[in-house]
Formats: structure tokens, sequence, C-alpha cells
């Protein structure tokens, strides 16, 4: 069933009708929690699938045949009958992108850039952030980045990356979890026609958005807004349809597992209906980065927060069968309620209409672009709570001077420690640009998944007490980038910091350095009021020719060869190239001599004479 038709759109109502309400919590058996939100019998409403955005122009630069295809998308508010009309439960008002929740999927073509035209119809700032993608800062949805209400964005994104499961979400300072949890989040689906695949595709290749949501007594959503800990939410959703049911030939199909929810973690399985207690195997074939090595069989997929991971699932040896996906309980922190051990149903029916991409598994799925193995820890980063605040190495993203926590040189390979010395809560870690790789994990679940260990991730998910060490390669730009938790409390309440990508001198190479792509708050780029109307004429002659101009996104496999050259002849010194290094010394002595001046000191006790040759140094 489409989206659309799916879902039955009322009257807007006002926000107020959203906030949250006072509400008892029983314990039922267990550690079992009885409702929050009225109940609700799963498996009686059909899965959504969401519609696909179409560009609204395209454009061809005439010289390097770069391709440039235009979206629009606006947030705006509406409502939604979630709840059965027969339960008496009213609407739910939400806030989406193009007034949906989930958002439209944008479907990519590597290869193909794009500009998406973010229009804020709404009352609340929004930053979108493409989840998954190496975006240049300033169209990275830095969180201070805000559209406001009445303004517009133009977001620039490359599409060169390996083809691969993206989201698109709300990063916007302070109210993240409200945005997201109210609905701005949907598929950015990225594929590669010259990299052919034996998977399933077309029908067969299904998104699946999960989220736990809470909703009041009258079907308005419990907000967030509130919250200083957690949302886990007692209401399971899947493409915004609570415990949703899914007929399915008896083939292969490929489901992307998005765990959009803003606090609740799963622990999946898979069973038949009628015969529970037998764990089925399914195949783990792609992660944030897309496919993995190799496909990895399991019985069990723990998926947080913000990561994607892609099963395959032969529903040939169901037929007539129902299966089930469950949810283990009493699993890390999360919140059990009376359903929420349950995520959706599919129904296998008896005839197969195709039989394209229905073949065995291939053994081996891509060439990864592996970071080596690099034993030095770079960076040890410690997520805690202290007073009230959710902090990493007691630094919260408002303490502005010092939240740039780690400067690691274009190109060059750092591995950090990410540690959670809590047995009280758990942090899914997103790290901005990159791909790494998950290289060890100890205490709580002490080990790394077989299946983290043949993937590439931007998400890690550091559980209760445990320690997680990842490697990654901080390419192929420089600039200025956010990590931090997925669990959207914590980020808002201040669990979030930055990293800055340090330019390293490719201009001999064809690549000069650009600050206003480096600054994820270059003027330039900020929003603007919105227009009346989108001019497609002006998007087509003007707007389009200027973003393929830029130079923004040079081939990132010319880049990552310059950086190999680059490095032949400038040997790291303590892990920093030598321009980087003078770099960072002379802005450290500047910023000494600026303090010095303030007190009436001169600053020149510090051996900063040559500060001026060093400039010349920089300049080489």
């Amino acid at each position: 069933m489409t989206y659309i038709n799916l879902l039955l759109h009322l009257s807007v109502v006002g926000f107020a009708n959203a906030v949250a309400l006072p509400q008892t919590v029983t314990l039922l058996s267990n550690g079992i929690k009885d409702w929050l939100s009225p109940p609700y019998t799963p498996f009686q409403a059909p899965l959504a699938i969401m519609p696909t955005s179409q560009p609204r122009a395209t454009y061809t630069e005439p010289v390097n045949g770069t391709v440039i295809d235009f979206f629009e998308i606006d947030i705006r508010q509406f409502t939604a009958q979630t709840y059965p009309i027969s339960s008496g439960v009213g609407p739910t008002t939400y806030v989406g992108y193009d007034g949906m929740a989930p958002g439209p999927t944008l479907q990519m073509t590597r290869g193909r850039e794009a500009v998406v035209r973010f229009t804020n119809s709404y009352d609340r700032p929004s930053s979108i952030h493409l989840h998954g993608s190496y975006s240049r800062a300033p169209w990275d949805g830095w969180a201070e980045d805000v559209t406001n209400p009445g303004e517009f964005k133009d977001y620039y994104y490359p599409n060169g990356q390996p083809q691969r499961t993206l989201w698109y979400h709300d990063h916007a300072i302070g109210i993240t979890a409200v945005n997201a949890y109210f609905g701005q989040a949907g598929f950015y689906i990225l594929t590669d026609p010259e990299a052919p695949t034996t998977l399933p595709t077309g029908d067969y290749d299904i998104p699946l958005m999960l989220a736990g949501k809470q909703f009041n007594k009258d079907g308005s959503l419990f907000s967030p807004i509130d919250e200083r800990v957690s949302l886990y939410g007692d209401v399971i959703t899947v493409n915004g349809v609570p415990w949703p049911y899914h007929q399915v030939e008896p083939r292969k199909y490929k489901f992307r597992l998005l765990d959009a929810s803003i606090s609740r973690s799963f622990s999946l399985y898979l069973i038949d209906e009628a015969n529970p207690s037998v764990h089925l195997p399914f195949a783990v074939v792609g992660a944030d980065a897309g496919f993995m090595d190799h496909p990895v069989t399991t019985d069990n997929l723990i998926i947080a927060m913000a990561e994607r991971w892609e099963i395959v699932i032969d529903f040939a040896l169901y037929q007539g069968k129902s299966l089930v996906l469950m949810n283990e309980r009493k699993f890390q922190t999360n919140e059990d309620y009376p359903e929420t051990n349950k995520v959706m149903k599919w129904i296998v029916g008896s005839v197969v209409t195709s039989d394209v991409n229905n073949g065995p598994l291939p053994t081996h799925l891509a060439d990864l672009k592996d970071p080596g193995s690099h034993t030095t820890i770079d960076h040890e980063f410690v997520f805690e709570r202290s007073n009230g605040h959710w902090m990493i190495n007691g630094v919260g993203f408002e303490d502005i001077p010092n939240r740039i926590l780690a400067k690691p040189p274009q190109g060059g390979v750092e591995r950090w420690r990410l540690i959670n010395k809590s047995g009280g809560w758990s942090h899914p870690i997103h790290i901005h640009l990159i791909d790494f790789k998950v290289v060890s994990r100890t205490g709580g679940r002490a080990a790394v998944e077989e299946y983290e260990a043949a993937a590439l991730k931007d998400v890690v998910y550091l559980g209760e007490d445990e320690t997680v060490e990842v490697i990654a390669n901080y390419q192929p730009w420089g600039g200025v980038y956010m990590f931090h938790c997925h669990n959207l409390v914590h980020e808002d309440h201040d669990m979030m910091a930055a990293f800055n990508v340090t330019d390293v001198d490719l201009s001999a190479f064809g690549y000069p350095d650009n600050a206003t792509f480096t600054d994820p708050m270059a003027g330039i780029w900020r929003s603007k009021p919105r227009l009346a109307a989108t001019d497609l004429q002006n998007i087509q002659d003007n707007i389009l020719p200027l973003f393929a101009g830029l130079g923004a996104y040079p081939s990132t496999e010319g880049v990552e060869n310059a950086l190999q050259e680059y490095y032949v002849d400038h040997v790291p010194v303590d892990g920093v190239p030598p321009n980087v290094k003078v770099r960072n010394e002379v802005g450290r002595k500047m910023r000494k001599r600026k303090s010095c001046s303030s007190d009436g000191d001169d600053g020149n006790n510090d051996n900063d004479e040559n500060v001026d040759d060093d400039f010349a140094t920089l300049s080489r």
C-alpha cells in the first residue's frame, strides 16, 4: 500500500496539542511496564511505502559533464490518523518533510550530484543533516546553521560514495529530538548502476524506518521537549505505522533497516508465528557505508539509533506462513512495555511474480576502503553525565571555545577510543564525514559483532560499561564537523562536540584550499528568506550552474591519490603533516599573543619572534 493512500490527512492543529502530559507508570510483571499510550493491537495495519521524490530540474555542466538534479522539500505540519478510527483515539499532529512522516524517499544515482532546497514552513528552526554523506561542511547540517521559519536553504550533495542507505533528518541545536521525533526524517538511497548487484531490487528492496513513539490519550504525540534522559516509547512504528504487516512473495527480499528512534535501540530476531521458540536465520549484507565485504548469516541483529543494516530474508521456505520480527526484552537500558517485544509481521503468499535477483547470495559483496591497521590511540573520549548534562570529556557543544576536541589532518588515519563507564545508559556514537572500522569492544558485550567486523560504519553502539575503538581515514575533505551521541535527548543536552579535519596543501596537485567549504557557518551558504514561488528557470539557468562551477566536489579518487602522494614527501611528525604542524603552532602563538596583549604583556616570552617566518613557511 502506498504511503499517501495509507495516511488519512485531516485538519492542521496547533503544536500545543502535542505537549507532554502527566503520565503514571504501572509495573506489570518481569520488569514490563503498563501502557503509557492508548493500547494498540499489533499487525492490524499494512506497511506504508514512502513515495519517491522526483527532481524538478536537471543541469549538465557543458565542460566536465557534471549532472546536478534539483529537488524541493517543504517542512510543514500535518495530521494523520495513526490509531484506527474505530478505536476512538483522535488524529496525530506531525511535522514532516512535504507533509508526511517519514518524508519522501530521495533516490539518487552515484555520479549525479544534487541540490535539495529545504523550505521551513513550520514555526521551529531546522537544520538538515544528510547522514552517511561526505558533504562539505556548509551542507552537512551543522547544528547552529539553522533555517528559521520563513527561510530556505539549498543543500548541495555529492552522491559520490559507493551505493548505500543514507537518511536525512533534522539537526537543529537543542531541538533535534523534538524535530526528528515529530517526523523530520526520511530515506536517501544512493545506487550505482555501474556496480550491478544480484541482491533483490525494485519492489523486493524495501526501506524500513523503525522508531519508538509514545502517544497521549487523545492521539497526540507525547513530546520529548522536557525529557533529559531518554524517551523510549511504548509503541513501535515502522514507516510511521504501529506494528504493521506486509504481504510478501515466497522469494528473497532485501530490507534496509534504520533505527530512527530518539532513544530506543533494538535486538532483533525472526520467528515463525506458529513456532516462536525457534529463531530463524537471515543474512546481513549492508551497513551504514553500504555493502559489507561478505554476507553474514545470523539469527540476531543489534541496531541502535541512526544505524542502518541491510538484511536479506528468503521467504521461499515459509510459503503460507507468517513471520514476525521480534525484539529482545531487557536489552541494554530500553524500557519494556506490553508489545515492545514485537516490530512487524510478514505474511508469505504462494505466488512468485518475478525471479529477478532471486538467486544465491554472492560470497563477496564489495571491496571496502579499509583504513588499515593503526595501533596508536590518538584520542580517548569519555561519554558521561555530569551535573545533569551529557558531556564528552567534560565538554558540551555549548562550550564554544573548547568544543573542538580533535584536529586530524586531512588524509590522516586515527584510532579513537570511545568510553562509556556507566551501566545506567548507552550511547550510539556518530562521527560525521567519515566511514570507520570497528576494531575492538571490551566490557559489556565484550566483542565486535561478526556483521560489524565485515562492515564500515558511521555509527557504533557504545553499550553499558563498554569501550569501543574505531579507525578511520579523515578524508576526502578538510573542514569542521560534529560527532555526538545519537540518543537525541543526550545530543540536545549536550553530548556533542566537534573535530577539525585540518587541510593539507594540495594546490600542487590541482586542489587548492577553499575556506568557504571548510567553515560550516560560511555566510554565503546560509539560509535565505523564502520566495513566493520557486523560479525553475532561474534554478536551471543560474543556481545549478553556480553550484556546478564551484569545484566543491572534485573526484574523490583524485583527492585521495593526491593525499597519498603528498604524504610521500611530507612525512608526518607525531602524526601531523609538517605544514599542518606549523599552522597549529602559529595559531597557538597568535592566540597566546592576543591573550597576553589583553593583559598588558606583549607575549614575546614564548620565543614567537619568528611568527612571520612561520607564516612564510605555511605559504610554501
